[in-house]
């Protein structure tokens, strides 16, 4: 029953991975019919590409910065969901809705948002810092790009926190309250050590996933102004299949795949050890 799906998942994944670490030693730009072995010569140019170098920098900053908030936001609204409040599973749908809605769709409605709604309240507000369309500033159109990312990628990341806390026993609670620790006691000693599991899943998770943005940015802002938002997947996809870098961007896929693991793989490691130590 498994042999259909496995050779689904060989043509259509593994055969093209492959491919694509085979057409990184060449020159072809994916459309000519012959082309020739120029050996490490495209990871050679990757390392002295500003313009790479400039969408890693800005993928990890982006990436970093997204994980935090996400993480933090997510686990104070799963918190606020475990507690005995009415409309409870009303409240879990609503939070979890942005996860089932395109990101591509989402993604243009923000743009209309930051490029009229906003501006036109910052107007009638006098809020200058609203004024203006975020999106067009090479400065601050990263921060459009984590306001929708984050608001997105909270929905799942509240679904997994709360699987955790449903995991922690009651008992324990009642057995601090009876020593008189405060809620925040309760957070450190009791409720964070116990869903330290589910922080990894989703911390790994999410900087996976936002280290691997390509939607939100290519609805917001197209990698501009200029190249200031341009990911590494965007980069990857422009110059690959517009660009006629094919093989170029070929290498920097075998080297985004490199670091995405290890970045996972450094995470894991780190976040296992805390638990251990928790």
């Amino acid at each position: 029953m498994t042999v259909p799906a496995v050779v689904l998942f060989a043509v259509f994944h593994t055969f093209p991975a492959l491919q694509g670490i085979f057409y990184s030693f060449t020159n072809w730009d994916g459309l000519s019919l012959t082309y020739d072995f120029v050996g490490l010569k495209n990871y050679y140019y990757l390392f002295r590409d500003e313009n790479v170098w400039h969408s890693y920098l800005f993928t990890f900053q982006f990436a970093i910065v997204s994980t935090v908030l996400v993480n933090v936001l997510s686990l104070a609204i799963a918190i606020g969901l475990n507690e005995k409040i009415k409309f409870k599973n009303f409240f879990r749908a609503v939070y979890f809705l942005p996860n089932v809605l395109s990101v591509l769709i989402v993604g243009y409605i923000f743009n209309y948002l930051f490029a009229n709604v906003l501006p036109l309240w910052g107007e009638k507000l006098g809020i200058e810092a609203l004024s203006t369309n975020i999106l067009g500033s090479e400065k601050w159109a990263w921060v459009g790009i984590v306001i929708v990312a984050v608001w997105r990628a909270c929905a799942l990341n509240t679904i997994l926190y709360l699987a955790g806390l449903q995991t922690v026993p009651s008992e324990l609670y009642e057995a601090s309250s009876l020593d008189g620790a405060s809620k925040w006691q309760n957070f450190r000693h009791i409720t964070f050590p116990m869903i330290a599991p589910f922080f990894t899943i989703n911390m790994v998770l999410a900087m996976k996933n936002f280290l691997m943005v390509f939607d939100q940015v290519v609805a917001l802002t197209g990698g501009g102004p200029g190249r200031a938002t341009e990911s590494i997947s965007l980069l990857i996809y422009n110059g690959g299949f517009q660009g006629g870098e094919f093989a170029y961007q070929s290498a920097n896929s075998v080297i985004y795949f490199i670091v995405i693991m290890a970045v996972s793989i450094l995470q894991i490691k780190f976040l296992q050890k805390r638990e251990v130590d928790m």
